[in-house]
């Protein structure tokens, strides 16, 4: 019998002080792995540069301009999104300063907060304890979720927010006063990323409500908590209309939500599978337990357990990827539903497991398939480590012994596995924990830094030899959000016949070139004001007007 599907009096009846003594620990180990080194990179581009820059603008303005309410992006309207993100992190500024530890702090603790939420939601799901606990560790260990959670974006409050909606839906199947914090839940996701999700989270929830608890449906409690939590979302978009007008509802509601159902923004698409090679590139080695879950959950459809993560993954991956707009943090809400299939699986392996004092079954334990992939994998991180180590000029010792730690945990639990030990999966969650720590440790956490030439040096060039206001243009090909960011400029990009115009026309113009623009352009009366990561900045000089004779 599966250690799922167990019920009875003693299982349900866990002491509540256990399940807050493994939420406070929950919350510890989160917050230890989520903060750490929150501070050690650059803000990246692009979401991290722009949402700073908004929150920086909401800190810096006076009361009276309402910048809370009515934020702004270089001085310009910002339509794209709510800013109740923005704003924790505009705190954040007024408590701290204004750099990258409390830039990224407000989304860091509420991605920790999801941990234990999550353990929380499974309390209400499994008849035992051990399945909660292994998807809330697997959840925390899961490479996005602990990297983008960290970084100062929206999605670690979308996840928080997500918890507690699928916190509060479970709950009320057992007191319907807890359905108020649904409709709560779901004005704090719209609130942080706008009406589509909102409406896509409430509705997989919905669902599942219809399915396992219809009655819920008809709770009054329901309805009063979504006519609650509408009502400062409500008042928000009701704001920016009357602010704003048609531009607010055809930049916000259209070009900035809907239409990336069926357009591409900015040139971010992807095939249908997009979202499936994600979950599998960055699922090591959750993701080799995944279609175990996904059977296991099937062959128990009659719990609620059950019905929640199929509902959950089927209905969320199908929406994510049928838009034709894809980018890779849209999968995070993925995670949790994913989480608990992995947890559930690996409970059951854990009973199926040579216990001390328990004699096993003839057919019971596990199959060799699982030492052979976990084995397999241990060798590909282990050569991944030598070379990148050893081999590989320059070398990178670091995320050498990030891969050393991880194929070292990898091995054992193949062999623990060949023995019928069921301590592999411990051995699993440490050694997955321990190796994501030492990464966070390293810069190499926010590996898009390398991409593209580091910001800081140059807009430091540009802060110092531009006044306070004034627009940059650049001839690098694209907009950098983080330049913007750290220069406290504007930082346009702009091809070599409008930096000629500029140049010819302009009284006053800074422009920042690569070395390949500023032999191509005749600009003449030139100032080099500085040159900084392949890039110099000039401004243009007018002659002295001569002085008329007396």
């Amino acid at each position: 019998m599966s250690i799922l599907s167990r019920s009875g009096s003693k299982a349900n009846a866990q002491p509540i002080r256990q399940d807050w003594a493994w939420f406070t620990a929950l919350l510890i180990v989160a917050l230890g792995l989520l903060t750490v080194n929150l501070g050690g990179v650059p803000l990246r581009d692009w979401d991290e540069g722009t949402v700073a820059q908004v929150a920086r603008e909401i800190w810096r303005s006076p009361p009276e301009a309402r910048a809370w309410l009515f934020p702004t992006l270089g001085g310009e309207p910002y339509l794209n999104k709510p800013p109740l993100m923005h704003c924790l992190m505009a705190i954040a500024y007024h408590l701290g300063g204004v750099n990258e530890w409390t830039s990224r702090l407000p989304g860091a603790l509420l991605t920790a907060f999801s941990v234990p939420l999550l353990y929380a939601v499974g309390r209400e799901l499994f008849p035992v304890r051990l399945p909660s606990l292994l998807s809330a560790l697997v959840y925390l260990t899961w490479l996005p979720v602990a990297r983008n959670g960290r970084l100062a974006m929206l999605d670690g409050a979308v996840l928080c927010w997500l918890m507690l909606l699928v916190w509060c839906g479970l709950r009320s199947r057992r007191d319907s006063r807890f359905a108020l914090g649904i409709g709560l839940s779901l004005g704090l996701i719209c609130l942080t990323k706008g009406l589509m999700l909102g409406l896509l989270l409430g509705s997989v929830l919905l669902i599942f409500l219809q399915w396992d608890t219809p009655r819920l449906l008809r709770q009054s409690y329901l309805w009063a908590g979504i006519a609650l939590g509408s009502a400062p979302v409500a008042f928000w978009y009701a704001a920016q209309w009357g602010h704003y007008g048609g531009e607010f509802l055809g930049r916000n509601l259209v070009q900035q939500s809907a239409s990336r159902i069926w357009t591409s923004v900015e040139q971010n698409g992807g095939p249908p599978w997009y979202y499936l090679l994600e979950v599998i590139k960055f699922g090591v080695p959750w993701v080799l337990f995944l279609p175990a879950g996904i059977r296991l959950a099937r062959h128990h459809l009659i719990f609620g357990w059950a019905k929640l993560v199929l509902v959950w993954s089927g209905v969320y991956f199908a929406a994510i990827s049928i838009m034709s707009t894809k980018l890779p943090w849209y999968v995070l809400p993925l995670y949790p539903a994913l989480a608990l299939l992995v947890g559930g699986k690996l409970a059951d392996l854990w009973r199926e497991g040579r216990q001390v004092g328990v004699r096993q079954m003839p057919g019971e334990g596990y199959a060799p398939i699982w030492a052979y992939l976990l084995g397999g994998l241990g060798l590909v991180g282990g050569a991944g480590a030598v070379y990148l180590g050893m081999i590989q000029q320059p070398r990178q010792v670091d995320v050498g012994i990030v891969l050393g730690v991880l194929a070292a945990a990898l091995t054992v639990a193949a062999v623990l596995v060949r023995r019928q030990n069921p301590q592999f999966i411990g051995v699993l969650i440490w050694g997955m924990y321990l190796s994501l720590l030492l990464l966070m440790l390293t810069p190499h956490w926010l590996w898009e830094l390398a991409e593209a030439f580091p910001v800081q040096p140059v807009a430091a060039l540009v802060q110092q030899h531009t006044p306070a206001g004034e627009t940059v243009y650049t001839s690098y090909g694209d907009r950098r959000p983080s330049l913007e960011f750290y220069s406290d400029r504007r930082v346009l990009p702009a091809n070599a016949q409008r930096l000629q115009r500029l140049w010819t026309n302009e009284p006053q113009v800074y422009l920042l070139l690569d070395d390949t623009a500023l032999g191509s352009l005749k600009l003449r009366q030139r100032q080099v004001l500085g040159t900084a990561e392949g890039l110099t900045l000039v401004k243009r000089v007018r002659p002295p007007v001569p002085t008329p004779p007396l």
